[in-house]
């Protein structure tokens, strides 16, 4: 991303728990901008503008945002959602510099086939990284091309991004290629159940006989 999107915000004045929700119901969105040195700036934003940066950048979206016609380099830091609507509810923004590196989470992907009769267990589902504020991956694809049963991929093996660092641990299990295990104890309670039930099942019709 070399072009951040720019989004118009409005300082806030009023606090609480009455101020969020009128802003809510005028379809705006309160937040806060944190950045080192600097004091916290409380913002309300266009819910639906907001909503389609996250939506269309993912969960580390880089944007400006523009507040008394000053322009605020930031990134998206943590969003609150409403468990109801999942609409935005709040929105923290972490404010960064042009050349800065930061540490994110990015969803890794598995693309390709493996082997018939391999299982492909995902074990993690995001790789930490540190990148360029600018150069941050929606997601990192793993190919899982051709992979046989007993194949590992660890976050070592994952090819990473132009300037980017892993800081997660490299021998942290990404993907793991198995074989369909079937659960003995499962299996045998559900046989248990099925027997219980024939039995069940019988003794109405031994009562009728007699």
């Amino acid at each position: 991303m070399s072009t951040p999107h720019v989004i118009k915000a409005e300082k806030r004045e009023e606090f609480g728990k009455g101020a969020s929700r009128r802003l809510r119901r005028e379809g705006k969105v309160p937040g806060v901008l944190y950045e080192a040195g600097i004091d916290n700036v409380h913002f309300s934003i266009d819910r639906l503008e907001i909503t389609a940066l996250v939506r269309n950048e993912g969960v580390n979206a880089v944007l400006e945002l523009e507040i008394d016609g000053e322009k605020l380099l930031c990134m998206v830091k943590h969003v609150d959602q409403n468990v109801l609507t999942l609409e935005i509810d709040h929105i923290d923004l972490l404010g960064v510099k042009r050349g800065e590196k930061v540490v994110v989470e990015v969803p890794v992907v598995t693309e390709g086939k493996a082997k018939p009769d391999a299982v492909v267990l995902q074990e993690a589902d995001v790789l930490e990284i540190e990148v360029d504020a600018l150069s941050i991956p929606e997601e990192i694809v793993v190919s899982i091309e051709g992979k046989e049963i007993g194949d590992q991929i660890t976050a070592a093996d994952i090819a990473l991004p132009a300037g980017a660092t892993l800081t997660t641990d490299p021998e942290t299990l990404i993907v793991n290629i198995t074989f369909f295990q079937e659960d003995a104890e499962l299996e045998a309670a559900a046989a248990e159940a099925e027997e219980g039930g024939a039995e069940a099942g019988a003794e109405p019709s031994e009562e009728a006989s007699e």
